[in-house]
């Protein structure tokens, strides 16, 4: 058996391949938001072709609008995944290219709405006011791009009362009787809905509504599940039958599928929606895990509106769409809806609370990414550990879907830590998961025949168990001098757990010196990575958090005798769930910074020269 020297581990960072990192970024310095593959980091799916937009973090909650947002004629797409943030993709030549996480930096709660409030012929916004009411921007950009001014903290009534709209449900407004007024119509938890009419404006020329009825058009929408049930909803307006009237379609967090009325009317300015709700499309009707949320527009430029709908994941098993959950429905030219995708919007995504490790697991000279996850859509019983093999080079990489790990236990919230434990030179994995253990898996590939796909041998299915807590998120890392790999455990108290390796290179046997290592608490579900952060030869600490971000503790010790000192934190904007992988993945000689999150992808900011 080959002996390791002793002092290089193989770090989950794979530290022999980073060298000695500037940590200017770390310090001040500026980073650079990476999402598609334009930027020289590239991912394919299994198949060889593109991922458009591999390191967007996942979408769980994608809330669509459809909207031109330049001024050229076709419909860009809105997504909000999270609140009080508004994702813009731009329509290039019918494909969506995503070009900001914060459109206009608008402030839009739970929910938002384009909707010519003032009927100019402009599309305004409408969007959720904490907690309740609806915020009002007008738009003031004219015939060119929007231009957006917030114009009311709420819409109010005739009384100058606040207007409330439950902010689990997202409202809908337009023209439905066509008397140039306004009408806005919101969902209640009980399946009715209550309209409202514009009737007059304010001193600053904000629509004034009068309240018409609680029980617009008799409406009430009750799902036959486990008894009767309300629930949460979504409405969207259109012309769905080209008749010349608007058609509704109802999302409930009850029902598994899209609901339509039909406006039976024919002409506008007499709505009739009264007719037996259906199944949306008729005939091949969808069905996800419910609370589904409809938005309709001419995505192709033939004169008929299509849909777009978001899942939001109701009743049935939302954890089965929090991949497929952006969906695409293009209307023929006889009126059917075609279903093209269910995920409009292509990105590295592995369900719920990723948790991402760059390792060289097939030694090649450049860094592989393994991204753990919470539970598999189509095996509710565990989660799986996904394999992306770079077949670029070390300062352009190029991942390729692999699928999952083969050989790993049914557990859930796989996470991953790679270190040679066994001294043969090649990275062994620990893996955290929900529980309160950690397990540890011997990298066996004699002659490196599996490449990327290793063959992963359980040694020890409880290598550590915690004190206390669950959520186990381990990360490998000589802190005590002695040339073996130690263990810091992050869990959900928010605390780390410091695991001494007290047995051999080729043996590891892992001794607890304490469950609240150096005072660190970063509020719940620490996600710590050892690594090199400011380039002085020792290591460091970067630990994420479900919701305080990343937070960096610098070693202000020595190599043998470590005392962690919290720097300033990184200026990125990251998701819940915070699991940070820092590794220099550009070749440049700077660490660049990706984590896992709560959407169940990978986001990535690469640092920049200054």
């Amino acid at each position: 058996m080959r002996q390791r020297r002793p002092g290089l581990p193989i770090l989950i960072v794979a530290p022999l391949l980073v060298g000695c990192a500037s940590a200017q970024a770390f310090d001040g310095g500026r980073w650079h938001r990476v999402v598609n593959g334009s930027d020289g980091i590239e991912m394919r799916d299994p198949g060889g072709a593109p991922v458009d937009h591999p390191f967007l973090g996942g979408l769980n909650l994608p809330r669509p609008q459809l909207a031109d947002a330049d001024g050229d004629g076709d419909l860009d797409l809105f997504l909000q995944e999270r609140a009080d943030r508004v994702m813009l993709f731009r329509n290039d030549d019918g494909g969506y290219r995503w070009i900001t996480d914060h459109y206009e930096e608008l402030t839009v709660g739970e929910w938002f709405r384009f909707v010519d409030v003032d009927l100019d012929g402009d599309l305004d916004l409408l969007a959720e006011e904490p907690y309740s009411y609806v915020r009002y921007y007008r738009n003031d950009g004219g015939t060119g791009p929007p231009r957006y001014v917030l114009a009311a903290d709420t819409l109010r009534d005739v009384a100058g009362e606040p207007i409330f709209s439950d902010r689990q449900n997202i409202p809908n407004a337009a023209d439905i009787d066509c008397d140039g007024r306004l009408d806005l119509l919101i969902g209640r938890l009980t399946g009715t809905i209550t309209r409202y009419e514009a009737d007059g404006s304010d001193e600053w020329g904000v629509p004034r509504f009068r309240h018409v009825t609680d029980f617009f058009e008799d409406i009430e929408i009750v799902a036959a599940f486990q008894g009767m049930r309300h629930g949460a909803n979504t409405m969207a307006l259109g012309d769905i039958d080209r008749d010349g009237d608007y058609d509704l379609l109802w999302g409930d967090f009850f029902e598994a599928g899209l609901l339509l009325i039909e406006n039976t009317s024919g002409e506008c300015g007499r709505p009739i929606l009264r007719g037996t709700p259906v199944p949306f499309p008729p005939g091949d009707p969808v069905a996800t895990s419910g609370y589904n949320a409809p938005a309709l527009g001419d995505l192709d430029g033939d004169g008929d509106p299509d849909l777009v709908m978001g899942v939001l994941g109701g009743a049935f098993l939302p954890s089965r769409t929090s991949v497929d959950n952006l969906h695409y429905f293009e209307q023929g030219v006889d009126g059917d809806f075609e279903h093209v995708t269910a995920r409009l919007v292509r990105t590295l995504d592995v369900g719920d609370e990723s948790i991402p490790a760059f390792v060289d697991v097939d030694g090649d000279g450049d860094l592989d990414l393994f991204v753990g996850g919470k539970i598999e859509p189509d095996d509710s019983e565990r989660g799986a550990l996904h394999l992306f093999e770079n077949e670029g080079t070390s300062s352009r990489p190029l991942f390729r879907a692999r699928g999952s790990v083969e050989g790993i236990g049914r557990a859930y919230n796989l996470a991953p830590a790679f270190g040679d434990l066994d001294g043969d030179g090649d990275p062994d994995m620990l893996l955290g998961q929900w529980r309160d253990r950690v397990a540890y898996y011997r990298n066996d590939d004699p002659g490196g025949k599996g490449g990327a796909r290793r063959r992963w041998t359980l040694v020890d299915s409880v290598a550590i168990t915690l004190t206390r807590g669950r959520n186990t998120t381990p990360t490998l890392g000589d802190l005590d001098g002695d040339g073996d790999l130690d263990l810091i455990v992050g869990e959900s108290s928010g605390a780390l757990n410091y695991y001494r390796n007290v047995g051999t290179v080729e043996s590891p046997s892992f001794e607890l010196v304490s469950d609240e290592f150096s005072d660190i608490d970063v509020g719940r579900r620490s996600a710590p990575a050892l690594v090199d952060v400011d380039g002085d030869g020792d290591l460091d600490l970067a630990v994420g958090s479900e919701l305080s971000g990343l937070r960096i503790f610098l070693n202000e010790g020595s190599m043998e005798v470590p005392s962690f000192v919290e720097s300033h934190p990184i200026a990125i904007e990251l998701p819940t769930y915070v699991a940070p992988a820092l590794a220099d993945l550009n070749g440049d000689g700077r660490l660049d910074v990706a984590a896992g999150g709560g959407g169940g992808g990978v986001v990535l900011y690469l640092a920049v020269r200054e």
